[in-house]
């Protein structure tokens, strides 16, 4: 029984699934938008609303923290200066997403997750 955990397993085991969301957020943070499946939108969501909630304030502490989930100092760069003061007033929501319609090769639903 899955009773009390969260997360979709997305068809990987733990670390290939680690690294598909962390690859997924770095990039998200950098350009502001990805296109993807709605699943791997739906499993990516939650973790950048964290990365974005810690990033509302600048230090010592919470840099290191993303650092050391994101390992990717331009990431770090951009979500501390530009998108973590752009939402200091907003308590949460910081992105939604917009279905697009079927992938032809195999019928997955294809999603954008973009900031508001």
């Amino acid at each position: 029984m899955r009773h009390r955990k969260k997360g979709k397993k997305l068809g990987r085991k733990i670390g290939p699934r680690r690294a598909l969301l962390k690859g997924l957020a770095i990039n998200f943070i950098l350009s502001g938008r990805i296109k993807t499946t709605a699943a791997k939108a739906k499993a990516v969501r939650p973790i950048i609303e964290h990365l974005i909630s810690s990033a509302k304030e600048d230090n010592l502490n919470i840099r290191r923290q993303l650092i050391s989930f994101l390992q990717n100092r331009s990431a770090v760069k951009k979500i501390l200066t530009e998108i973590g003061p752009k939402y200091k007033d907003r308590i949460g929501g910081y992105t939604r997403i917009i279905k697009m319609g079927e992938r032809k090769g195999d019928a997955a639903q294809m999603v954008i997750l973009e900031l508001i």
